[in-house]
Parts: structure tokens; sequence; C-alpha cells
């Protein structure tokens, strides 16, 4: 083939391949934006606390382990402060959420109620999935995000974000069973009494004990005296006791599922099951131990007053919904 010839086999080559970067040129510029993104770096975590931090940490604890409701606007002040100053920080970022959850739990205890207060579950959302991303291996805060979805969910009609959130908790009790069987019951205890979602609820709190005892706790008697020498503060079963971070965690699980058993209409086994909460060698000094005692003595006149879901009540509403959601577990 002489070079005449070639040429225009030659010419039409460069012509596809002139015609093959232009389209590619094209798709780069029309994605330029996803491309961007796409390449950034990812968010990573940053070990290092700050004194900010820590001062901010033990505001937020000794608010927490007090009961300080009012405390909650200038410790989450001094959190997010903390948090500007370093946004890789996961602890500060999951104190953060957890301080909206509990203005949000607790809101009963305000003399004014306001429609924006339900902001806090937004806010609470996008602070544990910092927490959860900046610490991808704690369970807790994939329990604590997924719970925050399904609020979130709720509030917006979202049903995507609803059933994500429910499928992210059901994960996080593959995670951490001790821990978020808890998480995933108490979450789940608005639900009204007749929907099937509320029977899942109480279950898990039955399996939470099981994956507490190592064994299957039996359903009739509730006892669990027999268990107590299990007791630990180490490896995943602390969950399950007492620890610095919750000083009445124990009694606090069984105040909860009783009330979850009353509501449920079993207020016979509530009261075998609120009894246990005695056992806790801290008993003597928890803040809700005449709580329970009214819970024992009108468990069955609570089976309709906890249906109704009336909030703010010590003794007329289930826990979740009362002026104790968080502190029953976490005041000294």
């Amino acid at each position: 083939m002489t070079p005449l010839q070639a040429y225009p086999r030659r010419a039409a080559m460069v012509s596809v391949l002139v015609g093959i970067a232009l389209v590619v040129a094209a798709s780069v510029y029309a994605f330029r934006s996803s491309i961007a993104v796409a390449l950034a770096p990812g968010k990573t975590a940053d070990a290092r606390r700050s004194e900010l931090a820590i001062r901010a940490d033990t505001m937020f604890w000794d608010a927490f382990h007090a009961g300080r409701y009012d405390d909650i606007p200038v410790v989450l002040d001094a959190l997010t402060a903390a948090y500007l100053q370093n946004p890789r920080d996961a602890q500060t970022a999951a104190h953060i959420a957890f301080s909206h959850v509990w203005a949000l739990n607790e809101l009963a205890r305000r003399d004014a109620r306001s429609s924006s207060a339900t902001d806090g579950i937004v806010l609470s959302r996008k602070y544990f999935a910092e927490a959860s991303r900046l610490a991808p291996a704690d369970e807790r805060y994939k329990g604590f995000l997924a719970g925050m979805e399904l609020a979130e969910g709720s509030v917006h009609a979202d049903e995507q974000l609803s059933r994500r959130g429910y499928f992210d908790l059901m994960k996080a009790i593959d995670g951490w069973p001790e821990f978020n069987l808890f998480t995933a019951g108490y979450v789940l205890s608005r639900l009204p009494y007749t929907d099937e979602k509320y029977a899942q609820a109480v279950a898990y709190q039955w399996r939470n004990l099981d994956a507490c005892a190592g064994e299957r706790v039996d359903r009739g008697t509730a006892r669990y005296d027999q268990y107590m020498t299990k007791e630990t503060t180490t490896g995943v079963k602390r969950a399950c006791w007492n620890s610095w971070i919750a000083p009445h965690n124990f009694e606090g699980f069984f105040l909860n599922m009783g009330d979850m058993l009353v509501k449920q209409g079993d207020p016979a086994r509530a009261r075998r099951v609120y009894a246990n909460a005695r056992l806790s060698k801290s008993y003597a000094t928890w803040p809700f131990k005449t709580v329970l005692d009214d819970r024992i003595a009108n468990a069955d006149r609570n089976v309709e007053l906890f249906r109704m879901a009336v909030r703010g009540e010590q003794t007329r509403t289930i826990m979740i919904m009362s002026t104790f959601a968080c502190v029953a577990c976490h005041q000294r």
C-alpha cells in the first residue's frame, strides 16, 4: 500500500481518536463535580483530646450524672466550641449528640413546650453520624444513630429513612447484642402496644437478658438473682451491668422492661421484672427507688395509663416518655 493509499485510513483513525477524546473530555466536564467529590480525601479521626474538649466532657458528665437538665444549653455550648476546634474528635461529636437526645427525651421537664424541639432529632442524628464515621468500630454510636434515623423518619414522614433506621438498628444488634438489644427495644417502646414491632421490642428485652445471662432466662419467674455473680466491668458483657458512665444501668433496665410489660398488658410478670432492680448492689443509692415502688404497687392500674402515652408524669407514663427517660440509668 502506497503512502497516498494509507493516508485516508490514518486520517479516519485520527478522526476516531479525536472523537473519543472529545467525548471523554465532555464527559469529564459534565461530571466534574462528581469526580471532584469522589477524589476528595475522606474525613479521618483525630484521637488527640484538647483541653477544651476535656473540660467540656467534664461539664457534660457532671450535669448528666447529677440530672441537671437545665444545664444542657451551657453544656452544648462548651461541647460545640470543642467540636469546632477539632471536628475530628469522635467523642466530642457523640457527647453533643447525647446532649440533644437528653434534651429531647426529657422534654416533659420543661414548663413550656416548643414544636421546634424536634430539631434536636436532626442535630443528634448528624452528630451521631459524625461520631460513627470517625469511630466505625463503636457499635454504640451505630445503635444510637439508627434510633435517630427512625425518629427523624417519623417526624418527616420519610419512609425510606425510617426503614433505613430500622435495618441499621438490626445491624447494630448483631454488632453488640448486649448493648443494642436494649437500645432497639427502648426506641421502639414509644410505639402503640398493638403494633407488631412493639411485641418485637419486648422480645428484644428478653433477648438482652438472655445475652447477659448466657442462657435463656425463665419467662415465667423472670428471676435474675442466679446471674448476679456474672457482673463485670470489662468486655461486651459490661453493658449488662452498672458502670461509671451509667451508675444505675441495671436498675434502669428493669424499670423500663417492667414498664414495657405493663404497657403490653402483663402487670403480673412486670412486677417480677421490676423486682429484679432491687438485686443491684447500688440500689440503695438509686434516685428512683420510689418510682419503682409506685410502679409495683400500681402495675394493674398503669396498663391503660401507659397505653395513653401521657408525657411527663412519673407515675402515669412509660419510662421513654417520662421526666427520667435518660437519667434513670445515668443519674448518681
